[in-house]
Order: C-alpha cells, then sequence, then structure tokens
C-alpha cells in the first residue's frame, strides 16, 4: 500500500492547471470573440461564469450524512388499489408515503377522494415503523387531518415515535387556485389548528412552506425561495401571534420545492434555502438549526410525447436534490403527464432514488458541492436575489398580501412568458418535444387518463408543463382528416443537404408534420417531380449555402410552380427578397419562432 505522501503519485506528471493557460486556450478556440459569449444567465437574470476558483466551504446548517427518504406517491383514487400500489412500494425500497389528496396543489389530477379513504389506504401499513409520511392536503384540511388522528389513536400509536408531514398549507393552495385569503382569519386559524395538534402529541412539521406551486406555475429558482421563506415567516409568525415559543414555533414548519433537471440550479436552490432560513431564524434571536427540505421532482418539466425522456429528466432532478441537501424525495413516475401512472411506471420511479443511493452512494456525503467555485457562486447568487424579492414582499406587508394584491403572481407570469419565449425558439429545448420528436412512438400504458386542466383565474399560480404547447400542435396534426406532411426537398450530394434535411426534419416533425425524406436530386426538374408524387403540400428546400447560390433559386421556382407552400431551410441573409419573388414562403433556421412557424404549417397542409 502507498505512504500517504504517495497516494497520487501520478499528479506531478500534469502540469498545474492555470487560469492564465485556459484563458489563452478559450481565445484561441472563440477565433476572436469576447470571452462574454460564454457567460451564461440565469432566470433571475445573474451571470454564470464560464470558470470559477476554488471557493472557501461555508458553514451551513445541512442534512446530517446519510439516505435521504425514498417516498412514493400514494394518489389512486380508489383507497384499496392505491393500498397495494403503497405496499408494493414499501415492500421493495420506498420508506416514506406522500399521501395525496384529489385537489391538493401536487395532485396532478388524481388522489385519495377524501379523509374517509385513509384508513383503508394505509391498511396493513405500519406508520410507527420508521416510516416518512407526507401528506398533499386539500382545501380544506380538517377532514383528512381527522382522519389521520383517528387512525393513529385506533392503531394505538405514539406521536413520539411517528414521522409525519402534516403539510398544512393555507397560502399554497389558496395561491394556486388565486382565492382570497384572508390572513387577519386564517393566520390564527392554522395557528390553532398548530395547537391542535401539539396537544396530540405532534409537535414538529405540522406547516409546509411549499415552493412548488410556484416552480409549477413557471416561476423562477428565487421566486420559488422567496415565497418559501415568505410563507415560512408568514406561519411563524402567526404561530408566535398565538402565544407559541419560538423555538417550538420553528419545529413546526417544513419546506418543500420542486427538484428539475436543471442540475446546477437546483442543487444550489436546495442549498440555499437553508442559508436563507437560517438568517431569519438568526433574526428571529434563534440559533440556526437544520430544517426540513422535501423534494419532488417537477410536474413543469414533464412531458405526454416520448415520455420515457421523463427518466432521464426525473434522476437529474434526484441526484440534484439529494446533493443539494433534501431530507426526502418523490418521483413523479414518468408516465404522470399522461394519466395515472401504472405499477411499472411507479417502479422505475422507486429504482431512480435506489440505485442513486445503493450504487452510487450519493447520501453518504453532506454537502458535497462545499467548497466548488461555480456551485458556491450559484448559491450565492440565489440567496442575494431570493432575499431581495422578500424584502419586496415584505414591503407589501408579507406573503399574503402580496398575493392578494397579484403582484406576486405578475412577476411568476413575467418569467414564465421569457420562459416560453425561450422554449418556443428552442433555446430552452425539450427533448421529444420540441427536439428529435418521434412521430411514430408507441402509446405508453396508464390506469386513467389525465383529466382536463381546470380553468384558472388570472391571480393563481396555476399550473402548466413546458412542453404544452408542441403537445397541443401533436394532438392537432393527429386529428387531422389528412395527415399533414412536408417533403424534404434535399438538392445537391448528400454531403451538402443532410445537415439542414435533418433540422428541417425534427423542426417539422415537433408540430407532428411527418417530414417525407429522400436521397436527394440532381435538378430542380426532378426536384419538383418528386415532389408531386409524395402528395405533399408543404416542401423545405435543403442543400448547402453553395448550391443556394448556384441552383437554389431555380429549384424554388420549380417546387412553387408545382404547388408547394415553400420553406427554405437557412437564414436567407441578403437574399431574402430574392428567395421570396422565387415563391419562397418562410425561412427555417435556429432561433426562428419554432411554434408560431408550425401553426402556420399546420394551416397550409
Amino acid at each position: 500500500m502507498a505512504a500517504p505522501d504517495q497516494a497520487a503519485p501520478f499528479v506531478d506528471a500534469f502540469p498545474p492547471a492555470a487560469e492564465d493557460v485556459w484563458r489563452a486556450k478559450v481565445e484561441a478556440a472563440l477565433k476572436g470573440a469576447p470571452l462574454q459569449k460564454l457567460v451564461g444567465k440565469t432566470p433571475d437574470g445573474f451571470e454564470i461564469q464560464p470558470l470559477y476558483p476554488r471557493a472557501a466551504g461555508k458553514p451551513r446548517a445541512f442534512r446530517a450524512a446519510g439516505d435521504w427518504k425514498i417516498v412514493a406517491r400514494v394518489d389512486h383514487p380508489e383507497a384499496r388499489a392505491a393500498n397495494e400500489l403503497a405496499l408494493t412500494d414499501l415492500e421493495n425500497g420506498a420508506d416514506g408515503l406522500q399521501i395525496v389528496f384529489a385537489g391538493s396543489t401536487g395532485a396532478c389530477g388524481f388522489g385519495l377522494a377524501d379523509g374517509a379513504a385513509l384508513d383503508a389506504a394505509l391498511k396493513d401499513i405500519h406508520l410507527d415503523a420508521g416510516l416518512k409520511v407526507l401528506f398533499d392536503l386539500p382545501e380544506s384540511p380538517e377532514a383528512p387531518v381527522a382522519a389521520l388522528l383517528d387512525l393513529v389513536g385506533a392503531r394505538g400509536c405514539d406521536p413520539q415515535k411517528l414521522d409525519i408531514s402534516f403539510g398544512l398549507d393555507p397560502i399554497g393552495t389558496a395561491a394556486a387556485r388565486g382565492a382570497a385569503l384572508d390572513w387577519g382569519r386564517e393566520g390564527p386559524r392554522l395557528a390553532q389548528q398548530a395547537k391542535d395538534l401539539a396537544a396530540k402529541g405532534f409537535g414538529k412539521n405540522l406547516i409546509r412552506a411549499d415552493g412548488r406551486v410556484v416552480h409549477a406555475a413557471g416561476g423562477s429558482p428565487a421566486q420559488e425561495l422567496a415565497f418559501a421563506i415568505g410563507g415560512g415567516l408568514a406561519a411563524l409568525r402567526a404561530l408566535e401571534a398565538s402565544g407559541i415559543d419560538l423555538d417550538a414555533a420553528r419545529d413546526m414548519i417544513d419546506f418543500g420545492l420542486a427538484a428539475d433537471a436543471d442540475e446546477f440550479l437546483t442543487i444550489a436552490k436546495f442549498r440555499a434555502l437553508r442559508r436563507l432560513w437560517a438568517g431569519i431564524e438568526h433574526a428571529c434571536g434563534l440559533e440556526a438549526r437544520p430544517i426540513r427540505i422535501h423534494g419532488e421532482t417537477a410536474w413543469r418539466m414533464m412531458t405526454r410525447r416520448d415520455p420515457w425522456v421523463n427518466l432521464l429528466r426525473a434522476s437529474v432532478a434526484v441526484f440534484s436534490a439529494g446533493l443539494g441537501g433534501a431530507d426526502s424525495i418523490s418521483v413523479l413516475p414518468f408516465t404522470q403527464a399522461l394519466g395515472l401512472p401504472d405499477a411499472f411506471a411507479r417502479r422505475l420511479a422507486r429504482n431512480t432514488q435506489l440505485v442513486l443511493l445503493e450504487e452510487s452512494n450519493l447520501g453518504k456525503v453532506a454537502d458535497p458541492a462545499a467548497g466548488a467555485g461555480g456551485f458556491e457562486a450559484l448559491t450565492d447568487g440565489l440567496v442575494e436575489t431570493a432575499y431581495g424579492l422578500f424584502q419586496t414582499v415584505e414591503q407589501a406587508g408579507g406573503l399574503p398580501n402580496a398575493l392578494a394584491s397579484g403582484a406576486f403572481q405578475a412577476e411568476v407570469v413575467r418569467t414564465a412568458g421569457e420562459r416560453a419565449k425561450n422554449v418556443a425558439r428552442r433555446k430552452e429545448p425539450l427533448t421529444g418535444a420540441s427536439e428529435f420528436p418521434d412521430i411514430h412512438e408507441k402509446q405508453v400504458a396508464v390506469l386513467r387518463p389525465a383529466p382536463p386542466t381546470p380553468v384558472a383565474n388570472d391571480k393563481a399560480l396555476a399550473p402548466h408543463r413546458t412542453a404544452e404547447p408542441f403537445e397541443l400542435l401533436r394532438d392537432e396534426a393527429e386529428a387531422a382528416a389528412t395527415k399533414p406532411r412536408i417533403f424534404l426537398a434535399n438538392l445537391g450530394p448528400v454531403a451538402a443537404f443532410t445537415a439542414r434535411a435533418t433540422f428541417a426534419k425534427n423542426f417539422f416533425e415537433a408540430g407532428g408534420v411527418e417530414a417525407l425524406g429522400n436521397d436527394g436530386f440532381a435538378d430542380a426538374a426532378a426536384l419538383a417531380q418528386a415532389f408531386k408524387a409524395s402528395g405533399a403540400k408543404l416542401a423545405v428546400l435543403c442543400s448547402s449555402d453553395a448550391v443556394y447560390a448556384e441552383r437554389g433559386m431555380e429549384a424554388a421556382k420549380a417546387l412553387t410552380a408545382a404547388g408547394a407552400h415553400l420553406y427554405v431551410a437557412g437564414r436567407p441573409g441578403e437574399s431574402e427578397a430574392q428567395w421570396r419573388a422565387a415563391g419562397a414562403r418562410d425561412f427555417i433556421f435556429v432561433g426562428a419562432d419554432l411554434l408560431a412557424q408550425l401553426r402556420e404549417a399546420l394551416r397550409a397542409a
């Protein structure tokens, strides 16, 4: 065995990394373009540098080293079926359950009907066997909470030995529906509910400050954080006003966040929440203690088309939430957007976490991102930005008042709108929806199809998925009396047209317009004849700039004369007027408004 000072004998074989050497290589690769070209921006507007130095680790209240809890959703509307699915999850690696009631903010269209179903749904499940249980409660939580208390009493469970997160969240519930919230009445009512539960032996994790509602509505990471700590502080004030000691009151609050496929920002977001709440604890004269955070893979990132990609999204999301410090994580099964997931989909959701914990050992290190310059910078940026938003909320009189005025929702809508523009132009690509669509995909089984999305009012933080606009176009294309097709008018040799033909195929099939391929044509007459034989109404001319300059206009005129509604693949540049005179209706290229052009293509097809 090598001596400690010889543990890395090959280190000296490589020259030390230096920033000036890196910059020289980058400048050479950029060929005169500024380094600023590599600087990104988060949805909250602060910069992401391409390189960060090592950062000094900062002490923080963090989840102790050890595995997070693997939580399975219990959302089947029939109690008996929900019980069977839950038992299967627990027998195969899950150590927690998320009891979802119909109408709750995390229901995704399903859930137990009411509290009366709880006993049957939890049959043969031992709540006092180290099981983590979380509740997603409906707008009126009294009946489910009462049913749980009855169940605990009937089974003779000691509340002190139970790990239950009740999930009382009147602010999040009202925000999701755009409902008026009289906090002067609801705050004391919430505090009384907490007192009643404490009197029965439940003194922790009664109220959830849940940021998931903001994420599902399209909000940014900082907005989600500001909502969570704003809701947490509103609850803390209500508890203190009711006479509960602050030290006891803070233990009654836990937190929820969404985890999505943006690995860096998700890790930073979970880390930032702990720092933000620790700051509030210090401001209250309390010494910071680790908070409980539940993470759930994000509804917003799920797709109905090519849902298998959701498995990859969920894997990244779980990885990120786990490394960011989540105490428990639940995974939306990959078919959740299509309907009620079956046992197979639930198994994959469960195994996503099992593999990361048992094979990759991700839970063995507390805060593994500490000291990494990029993660520390992102965490600092989110803390600063979220705290600024939180201060704005406080200046409005607290989160309930900010929601009542609609100011907070307006900012979330603005952020969601910017994201929608980026999705439409594929600056934020969605694999399987806007990128690399499979229009011949096979249907995936679900137990029940997803119900229609309810119409929300203008003050609601209503959930939506970013892929929905593309899915609606695919639905429209499939429902058309004549299947929409576009002829790939490949001009010249294969090497000349392949890149743009591939781009055009992905472009149009994202909207359900099937691309008809071929091996290319040498002249305009043969190209036009093949288009007429295809039966398509649309055509897209594909080739290199050199071939366009030589034969492009002639080909465009021939296709137009043959009746084609013609697109040209590539930016027109200074030749746009000539192209349009030759019959081109529009141009497709990187950065174009894909959704707008697909809507026009479906009308023309």
